[in-house]
């Protein structure tokens, strides 16, 4: 067996999307774009047998660091059978000759191998599974642990959902309070539809929005703007839009202002009966709800217009899998539901599409009560996925003085950049 360096992209993306372990952060395209916005070198290699046949490849990303060093990433890589030990290790032998070369400290992979995974009763369906991570630890790599949250540099947990399932089974799969409030959604006439380049802006403002309620900041528009154009070259990824329309809204409470005040009319008399009393303050309650309601709709169309995005996520397709890699919403008019509608609508175009997995792309394993991170996990669940976790983060060491060094300093420095980049956007 032996290395093949710059394997043809064409060669390549047949090998990842034919193969059991297909993913999106194993794509060509995703190589291009992390070039471009990660700054850093994307490098297509490949196992070829002795009868010529690729038998694994690996989007290997190569991070320059200081003094001429580099360590090299392999997002939920390797594509390789991680059960056949024989093609693991001599893969692993290829790469490590290949990138000390490049003065390379260690390579990293956190494989798209499933540990355990529950379904949305918390039933069991896979029982933990520790044969890879035992035969990755016999040829040599470190296992950085199970971490709870977002330590990683993907999740170590998701909610994936079975799109193969029959339509009717996988909304009974959502939970009573999730498909209440898609009805809500429904009752304010919110409307969903795929957006185009154009409305990154749109997208990139709810972005901001919901970073900063959660007080953290990720990416520049730009960097949505180039993962977009990228990877609708040769791929699918689409913008969902849950709109609102403030005319309809107000016009729909004010009907139904006019419908109580009629129903009101009866009791519009002296002696009321304790009974009528109340159902009249019922009403009142009511009706001055609304009319609070439709002075704030009136105050949203004065400075956002008539029809308002409330909602906006990026969803990314590769191969026969679906993922929501981020999702956006507006700080008002939360009572619309538009989020929930917008993601009923596109769980469902995903099924439409013959899509067999819908990936929520990133939950947490710490599940106390105090976890900030719980809101985030609940929302996730009440739409029914199957909970997924990984098997987490490897290192396969080749430079152990520069390795102590540089995971020493490297955390300090991207907490440094991080903080800069929290000032520097809320400014």
């Amino acid at each position: 067996m032996h290395l093949i360096e710059n394997v043809p992209k064409e060669t390549y993306e047949n090998f990842v999307k034919n193969h059991k372990k297909s993913h999106f952060l194993q794509s060509y395209a995703w190589g291009q774009f992390a070039k471009k916005e990660k700054k850093v070198i994307p490098h297509y290699l490949g196992l070829e047998n002795e009868k010529k046949e690729l038998v694994a490849v690996t989007l290997l990303l190569e991070k320059k660091l200081p003094l001429g060093y580099t360590y090299f990433y392999a997002p939920r890589g390797y594509v390789i059978d991680f059960e056949n030990l024989e093609y693991v290790k001599e893969f692993t032998n290829q790469l490590k000759i290949y990138a000390k070369k490049r003065k390379g400290i260690f390579i990293k992979i956190d494989p798209d191998i499933i540990y355990h995974e529950e379904d949305r009763e918390g039933q069991v369906i896979t029982e933990k599974n520790d044969t890879v991570m035992k035969n990755l630890k016999k040829i040599g790599y470190k296992h950085l642990g199970f971490t709870k949250n977002f330590e990683t540099m993907q999740p170590r947990y998701s909610f994936r959902i079975d799109l193969t399932k029959d339509w009717n089974q996988i909304e009974e799969g959502f939970s009573k309070t999730t498909k209440q409030r898609i009805k809500k959604a429904e009752d304010f006439k919110v409307d969903v539809e795929i957006g185009t380049k154009e409305d990154l802006k749109t997208f990139y403002d709810l972005m901001i929005l919901t970073e900063n309620r959660k007080d953290f900041i990720t990416h520049n528009q730009q960097y949505y703007e180039s993962l977009y154009e990228i990877w609708n070259q040769d791929n699918e990824c689409n913008l969902f839009l849950g709109k609102a329309n403030l005319d309809q809204i107000i016009k729909q409470e004010k009907e139904t202002i006019e419908q109580l005040q009629n129903q009101c009319i009866p009791l519009q008399k002296e002696n009321l009966s304790k009974s009528e009393k109340t159902k009249k303050a019922e009403f009142d309650k009511r009706i001055e709800k609304l009319s609070s309601d439709i002075e704030k709709y009136q105050k949203a169309k004065k400075e956002y217009g008539n029809t308002m995005v409330l909602s906006a996520h990026f969803i990314i397709v590769y191969h026969d899998m679906a993922w929501v890699l981020y999702a956006g919403n507006h700080n008002i008019l939360s009572e619309t539901y538009t989020n929930y509608k917008t993601y009923k609508e596109h769980i469902y175009y995903y099924y439409k599409k013959k899509i067999k997995t819908y990936d929520q792309f990133g939950t947490i394993g710490d599940l106390r009560k105090d976890n900030p991170l719980l809101g985030l996990h609940e929302f996730k669940k009440k739409f029914g996925g199957n909970y997924v976790e990984f098997i987490g983060e490897f290192d396969y060491v080749l430079n152990k003085p520069m390795y102590f060094v540089f995971t020493k300093l490297i955390p300090i420095y991207r907490n440094l950049v991080k903080t800069i980049a929290k000032k520097t956007q809320k400014r």
